[in-house]
């Protein structure tokens, strides 16, 4: 970013180009640190948030089922707690970085999983996608029909489900949060906000007496969280809830610190929720676009997407249902239709 963009940004970072260092952490606010753990991905971190509980502490997301994160934690938890227990695991959602490791939480502090009944769900239903021949058949089917060539297609089966080398065999029960409840951890209430888009029920939680959004995934400094249409929900507006979901968080006070799931605390959440909206808006203007020159395939509308960008198989089921996502959307608002052809499917706008 330029110093003329930098200027314009209603972003500011709250502690500069200042990260925790590996195993330890920075207090972010008055009783709640930050802490890295590294992703072996293009998104190389995700940030955890350790929130004082009483006598110990909470853990809000636990990182990837990797034997480094481990090593990490324990250096973690060696230079934060003093001697102090960890009281319970609050995940934010079901994604591998956010829930990876919740069993292993559980069993070393023999502690509960606080998360929503959506993100508990599918996370149960994410390790066994794959083990039925019908899972395979509507996954080649999908990606079939919406323009993958048989090569790609090729890959991503030999890719299959990586979900469960990345989450361990989670705890056989949970504590289940719900959207609008509110949570004693030690001093402060906490309210659980609910996103929708990137993850069936994104728990946020939301401090007014510190003034601290954690908002996992739902809301990002610098980059947009992934909104994808997937194999197993072919016809979800994944985007339509996304962007709907956006506006809960319209009245939280402008000053809200915000604790996002990646990139740094920052504030100026309600200047970020404007430039989310005009970055879909754009978006979804490019795809109209497009689609008027001729019908396409959700795969032949990626390079739109994603100008000047080599994917490769891990970032082109993102890309793809990413595009997906964009023309359903569209496609509600009766701006694109879409036109079949034998078992492929296009949009015209």
């Amino acid at each position: 970013m330029d110093d003329t963009a930098r200027a314009k940004s209603p972003i500011h970072y709250v502690h500069g180009e200042r990260l925790p260092a590996p195993g330890g952490t920075i207090e972010i606010a008055p009783g709640v640190h930050w802490l890295r753990m590294p992703l072996p991905f293009a998104l190389n971190h995700i940030n955890l948030w350790m929130v004082r509980d009483g006598d110990g502490w909470a853990m809000v997301d636990c990182g990837i089922a990797r034997d480094d994160t481990k090593a990490l934690w324990k250096q973690v938890w060696a230079a934060t707690l003093k001697g102090r227990r960890v009281t319970r695991l609050i995940v934010t959602h079901f994604h591998p970085d956010h829930m990876g490791l919740a069993a292993w939480h559980c069993a070393e502090w023999g502690i509960e999983m606080w998360c929503t009944q959506g993100e508990y769900t599918m996370a149960r239903a994410m390790r066994v996608i794959g083990s039925e021949p019908n899972d395979n058949a509507a996954r080649d089917e999908f990606y079939r029909r919406h323009g993958v060539s048989a090569e790609q297609l090729a890959l991503l089966a030999k890719r299959g489900n990586h979900y469960p080398g990345a989450v361990l065999p989670l705890p056989g029960a949970y504590r289940r949060i719900e959207g609008g409840e509110t949570l004693r951890i030690g001093a402060h209430d906490w309210r659980i906000i609910i996103g929708t888009g990137h993850a069936p029920e994104h728990a946020c939680l939301y401090c007014a007496d510190l003034g601290v959004l954690i908002s996992g995934d739902q809301v990002l400094p610098r980059i947009t969280t992934n909104v994808s249409v997937w194999p197993t929900e072919p016809e979800a507006n994944p985007l339509a809830k996304y962007l709907g979901s956006l506006d809960l968080f319209r009245p939280l006070p402008a000053d809200t610190l915000v604790l996002p799931s990646h990139d740094r605390p920052f504030t100026g959440l309600h200047g970020r929720l404007d430039m989310l909206k005009a970055h879909h808006d754009e978006r979804l203007g490019r795809v109209v676009e497009s689609c008027k020159a001729g019908a396409l395939t959700a795969a032949e509308l990626i390079p739109t997407l994603f100008p000047g960008r080599t994917l490769d198989t891990h970032q082109m089921g993102f890309a793809l249902g990413e595009s997906l996502s964009h023309l359903r959307y569209l496609e509600s608002l009766g701006r694109v239709r879409r036109e079949t052809e034998g078992d492929v499917v296009r949009f015209a706008a």
